[in-house]
């Protein structure tokens, strides 16, 4: 059986359709649209490929027909484990085509243990692998692995890249689309999208052409992204920042996708001009890579390069104020796999906004603050409170977890995001941290986000992280995890007293400190504190204790 339960309804489709935020086009029928109406303009290019839309169409037909010829379904899933390269976005479209669902969300620092579970937890009827790609591909047996897995029909091995490749899935023979059926409703399961598992178990997420499109056009519409424009996708395909904010945007409206595969040490501004890159996509540390390299080597703008939506963190000051130097304006955003990146700041915003908040929702989906310890209670105007939010981008549930998908939502209907934040005056939303990741000191609450946030203000700090140390009377107290920028440094005394500067109340004070190389990152950039926690627990870790002295004034 394939049948999966969804939140999705008639009332809804309705709803949605009237309010001009759902379509009835499929993203496999806009590919087509744009292959008869420019078949010549380029859709898509990774190191050393470049395809247009009409050669980007023959190959999603002849995957499609594959997949149909080896007995690939309608509903079944189709696992997606490769590097950023073009051959992942010709299976999103061949699954769109014929109505499979597509698991492009298989990251490298995934081990074989790992991706054969979630194989076996959505019952996989096709995988794409590239060779050796993964954790410890290198040392398992990824075929012997999946011949384990009862539901694998085919599998597809991919070498390496290599310059002399040619086009992607060129040895499946296809005798035309009516080797395959062509699936025409956009609100079918299309995408599932397993989250990073930072909180426990991952759960799929599951989306529908319509839900991931609603987003991705108005992104488009709001930023002025239209078939000209060029979108770089710095941020790994397999995660949704740029699954959907660069490569469902790009084929929405007809642009080009350049897929990140550079080799390491190559630079990223030159690959920026030479692509003709309008729009960058990615996380903080792709900026400041990029402005460090400007800077280093006295550039002064990158060619057409005008636009750079940062997500998964906070933007820092200095980043925002260099772009802004240079002509290519930050935008500053937030969402989830759940709702896509319903948020986000527009072109023109002061750049305090930029820094401070994660901009506005977007048309088709709706935001509200709750209750910090009830969800179903509405918090008080501009008090921090839980991000409740609802709307055309959501997704249709959590596969094959209908107490997971229940649980999500409040009695209202809300989805409930797990972050804290508040909503000013004109629906600018600003992040103070997630729920489960407060701090409690003897009954205070602490949110971390709020310390790192002003941290990452001090000059000579790269990246912050607050995070818990059990402590016997209090519960847990807050530990300052820093990285210092190449050539800098502080002393804990001046870390503190900037903090104070900055605003920071004396209850929220750090009381451990610990300097670090660096802080680990999940693939979509966000820091996984956890493993910060768990070495510390451990021992492995040995946070300084450390003391705030408030200078007092003079008489």
């Amino acid at each position: 059986m394939n049948t999966i339960l969804t939140r999705l309804s008639a009332e809804l489709i309705r709803k949605y359709e009237a309010e001009g935020f759902w379509g009835r086009d499929t993203i496999y029928a806009l590919v087509r649209g744009h292959a008869v109406r420019a078949p010549d303009s380029f859709a898509v290019r990774d190191r050393f490929r470049r395809l247009t839309y009409r050669q980007l169409l023959a190959a999603a037909d002849a995957l499609a027909a594959d997949l149909t010829r080896q007995g690939v379904r309608a509903g079944q899933r189709v696992g997606v484990w490769l590097p950023s390269r073009l051959d992942s976005v010709v299976a999103v479209l061949a699954c769109s085509k014929t109505g499979a669902v597509c698991c492009p969300s298989l990251h490298r620092d995934h081990t074989v243990g790992e991706v054969m579970e979630l194989m076996q937890r959505m019952r996989a009827a096709a995988f794409v692998w590239q060779d050796g790609y993964g954790a410890d591909a290198g040392k398992r047996d990824v075929i012997e692995a999946l011949r384990a897995v009862p539901s694998m029909q085919k599998i597809y091995r991919l070498p390496p890249l290599a310059e002399s490749d040619a086009a992607p899935f060129a040895d499946l023979a296809t005798a035309g689309e009516s080797d395959s059926p062509t699936k025409t409703d956009p609100n079918t399961l299309v995408y599932l999208a397993f989250t990073s598992g930072t909180t426990g178990k991952p759960k799929g997420v599951m989306h529908s052409d319509n839900t991931i499109l609603a987003n991705a056009r108005q992104l488009a519409k709001d930023w002025n992204i239209g078939s000209d424009a060029a979108i770089y996708a710095l941020s790994p395909l397999s995660h949704n920042l740029s699954f959907v904010g660069a490569q469902v945007i790009a084929l929405a409206v007809g642009a080009e996708l350049v897929v990140h595969d550079m080799p390491r040490g190559a630079s990223l501004a030159d690959r920026v001009v030479e692509t003709g890159t309008s729009f960058l996509v990615g996380v903080p540390p792709n900026a400041i890579d990029l402005l460090a390299e400007m800077q280093k080597r006295g550039l002064n703008g990158l060619g057409r390069l005008r636009g750079f939506r940062i997500s998964g963190s906070a933007v820092p000051s200095e980043v925002v104020a260099g772009l802004i130097r240079q002509g290519i304006q930050p935008q500053s955003g937030y969402g989830m796999t759940e709702n896509c990146s319903h948020q986000y700041t527009l072109p023109g915003d002061d750049p305090k906004l930029i820094i401070e908040t994660s901009g506005k929702t977007c048309p088709g989906y709706e935001l509200k603050i709750f209750d910090a310890d009830d969800p179903d209670k509405e918090a008080a105007p501009g008090a921090v409170g839980q991000i409740g939010g609802r709307g055309a981008s959501l997704m249709l549930g959590y596969f094959d977890d209908q107490t997971a998908t229940e649980d999500a939502f409040n009695k209202s209907g809300w989805f409930m995001t797990g972050d804290l934040g508040t909503l000013d005056a004109n629906g600018y939303l600003r992040i103070s941290g997630r729920a489960k990741d407060i701090i409690i000191r003897g009954g205070h609450n602490i949110h971390p986000a709020r310390i790192e946030e002003l941290a990452t203000r001090h000059p000579a700090v790269q990246r912050a992280a607050a995070v818990p140390v059990k402590d016997h009377r209090l519960g847990e107290k807050v530990c300052l995890v820093v990285v210092f920028r190449e050539g800098k440094a502080a002393t804990v005394d001046e870390l503190l007293a900037h903090l104070d500067a900055a605003g920071l109340s004396k209850f929220d004070m750090p009381e451990y400190f610990l300097r670090l190389d660096e802080i680990p990152l999940t693939p979509n950039g966000k820091m996984l504190k956890r493993a910060i926690v768990d070495e510390i627990r451990d021992g492995k870790l040995a946070p300084e204790p450390v003391r705030f002295e408030a200078k007092r004034a003079s008489a």
